[in-house]
């Protein structure tokens, strides 16, 4: 499997950047040709179902994500303050793996660590150095394009 770290620091406070970061329907509108549904509508809780759908009409495919653990951030406003972390396991056809988000209040703001492991079904490991990079710069700007609105 390829894995990656994404790590960025913000001036926002976590509660923020939590909210930023799991404001799912965001991340569609940061990825060309893509879209987010969430399942059931809702706050965001252990058992939602998060699917990101790729492509083009019938030419796609669909990347459902379940949130495994969902413990927001303790603490908006100590370094000392308890991380959030969201755990999201992978659970489609074409792409296997997990993600986790961890904010965590730093210095006035907040810390970002995005680390995700994943795998296109079919692909050779071969390709895993190339899927970690572009895992790393799509989802490097996407993080950066929630944190800048």
């Amino acid at each position: 499997m390829a894995h990656f770290r994404i790590e960025r620091r913000t001036p926002l406070p976590a509660g923020e950047t939590w909210r930023r970061l799991t404001d799912w329907p965001r991340h569609g509108a940061q990825v060309p040709l893509s879209g987010v549904t969430v399942r059931p509508a809702g706050p965001t809780r252990v058992g939602t179902v998060v699917v990101v759908r790729t492509g083009v009409g019938r030419a796609g495919f669909d990347d459902p994500m379940e949130v495994v653990r969902w413990d927001p951030p303790a603490d908006d406003t100590s370094a000392g303050g308890n991380p959030g972390v969201c755990r999201l396991e992978k659970r489609g056809s074409v792409v296997l793996g997990w993600a986790e988000i961890e904010v965590r209040p730093r210095d006035g703001g907040s810390e970002v660590v995005w680390c995700e492991e994943a795998r296109l079904r079919g692909l050779p490991r071969l390709f895993d150095p190339p899927t970690a990079w572009s895992g790393r710069l799509l989802f490097g700007r996407v993080v950066d394009a929630l944190l800048k609105d």
